[in-house]
């Protein structure tokens, strides 16, 4: 479903922008109950059994694009509940990041294999020969399979000559790289938060769109209307995700129309977050541990740390791109807030550890700061433009973070600078699943000696749940970018004499 514009992009796109608004104009926030209407207008659904449901799911949407929390469906309250003490001008949401509206969710089966239409009744019905369980049985010509003794091998669909036998699977469950989805009682999709690492894989992947994290566009432009030095920190994969108009320089003028202060690139983090990697596994592998793992992806270093806890010491002690950021602009504007804004739901999350509440004050996704530019009713193509702007500070290795294999090819080329006659040996993996594999490996001692790099996303960054491109664009136009820089190597960056400071 990734890549494809549908209504569910756009819903997401109007909640956004209406609480941006909502924000900007201030006055008297109860008129929040009024939006679902204006959201969904008229008597007739368009896409639910009823306009009701229909309203009510994005009552839900609104508030927590509000950051607050999902309201219990068994009591009545009004989609303002609770909106006056969330309007300041500074980080606000609870745990969980993610959440399903359990009204909203199809109550979608869960993994099964099944025969379909399609099945012609053969007399061969190699189904039910090749089954290990003896799950398939033929009624009245068909073949039936058995769901308690199915185990869902796909060995009959396989064999199947019309195809008319089929694997299904809940979408949000498939996406999930820590098998998080679960069932409630009723069937629905539920989320086990013990496992979940806030990637935002199963909001982007749910065709109902039952499934949202809670954001912080109400509070950034509050810092902003309150006349806060408000910063945003961007991440490389911004280029071409608000459309081909939206060239750094307009970028960087609209941004300032929203009332942020200046525009910081986050590839200058990146290039030192490469350096510190490359010093970093020269002085520890093998000498002091079998491999080392990159950091700055939240989502993939919570999980390596949630299922392999032995492994949290080979893990980058390396600040992320978006805090070593952060840090450099506090460090030349100490009262102003930082707001990054990226490709990502879990740098939320990272956000708002204490040892990273300090440096970085909001995150927002492109989503949400497109949402924004919308309110303001900012038009990239009127705007004028200079093709030569370049924000001149990241590097080529800085701005290829944003795409899978980006960080452990930065950091190699460091490496390489730095200890020519090292060999290094990389492996590289994007999306949960994929990285489960290659800490499985690890786990078997065949990766001794790596430089390991994880990205939760399939495609790296540019795939992150808050993006709006398709993952094949994005890549192409950050690569585009990256090319453009006046330096190729992280060792070139004009802040590389900073980085002792900037990890105090």
């Amino acid at each position: 479903m990734r890549g494809t514009h549908t209504y569910v992009n756009d819903l997401r796109r109007q909640v956004f922008t209406e609480i941006a608004r909502l924000a900007y104009e201030g006055g008297d926030y109860s008129r929040i109950d009024d939006l679902p209407y204006k959201i969904i207008p008229g008597e007739v659904a368009e896409h639910r059994e009823n306009v009701f449901v229909e309203r009510a799911i994005v009552g839900e949407r609104l508030r927590l694009a509000i950051g607050l929390p999902l309201r219990p469906i068994s009591q009545h309250k009004s989609v303002s509940e609770g909106i006056d003490e969330s309007a300041i001008a500074s980080k606000y949401f609870d745990p969980p990041l993610v959440n399903i509206i359990p009204f909203a969710c199809n109550a979608c089966p869960p993994k099964q294999i099944r025969v379909t239409d399609s099945c012609q009744g053969c007399i061969a019905h190699p189904c039910k020969e090749v089954c290990p369980k003896n799950a398939i049985s033929i009624v009245k010509g068909k073949s039936v399979i058995d769901q308690d003794k199915c185990v869902k091998c796909g060995k009959c669909i396989e064999q199947c000559a019309y195809n008319a036998i089929i694997r299904i699977e809940r979408p949000c469950a498939a996406a999930c790289g820590m098998d998080a989805i679960e069932s409630d009682h009723l069937g629905r999709a539920k989320i086990n938060y013990d496992k979940c690492v806030s990637c935002g894989m199963c909001l982007v992947n749910c065709p109902f769109a039952a499934i949202a994290d809670k954001s912080q566009i109400f509070q950034l432009i509050h810092a902003i209307k309150e006349g806060h030095e408000v910063i945003a920190a961007v991440a490389p994969a911004f280029i071409g995700q608000f459309g081909r108009e939206a060239t750094p320089y307009r970028l960087n003028e609209a941004m300032k129309q929203l009332g942020f202060s200046k525009v910081v690139e986050v590839a200058i983090g990146a290039d030192l977050c490469t350096v510190d990697e490359a010093h970093d596994f020269l002085e520890k592998v093998p000498a002091e541990q079998p491999f080392m793992a990159t950091s700055c992806c939240p989502a993939w270093s919570v999980m390596a740390k949630k299922l392999y806890p032995d492994f949290a010491p080979y893990i980058s002690m390396a600040l992320t791109p978006m805090v070593l950021t952060a840090r450099l602009i506090k460090k030349e504007h100490p009262n102003a807030r930082v707001v990054f804004i990226g490709p990502c739901a879990a740098k939320k999350l990272e956000a708002s550890r204490t040892s990273v509440r300090s440096d970085v004050d909001f995150v927002l996704t492109f989503e949400e700061l497109q949402g924004m530019f919308d309110a303001k009713e900012i038009d990239f193509a009127s705007m004028p433009d200079d093709d030569k702007f370049d924000f001149r500070e990241g590097t080529a290795s800085g701005r290829g973070f944003a795409v899978s294999g980006g960080v452990a090819k930065a950091v190699a080329e460091v490496i390489k600078e730095l200890a020519p006659d090292r060999e290094l040996l990389i492996d590289s993996a994007d999306g949960l699943r994929e990285c489960r594999k290659m800490l499985a490996l690890a786990k078997a001692g065949q990766r001794n000696g790596y430089l390991l790099e994880g990205m939760g996303c399939p495609g790296g960054c540019v795939a992150g749940a808050g993006t709006i491109q398709p993952v094949v664009k994005a890549s192409k136009n950050v690569q585009e970018y990256a090319k453009q820089a006046e330096s190729k190597s992280s060792l070139k960056s004009h802040y590389l004499d900073r980085l002792p400071e900037v990890m105090e």
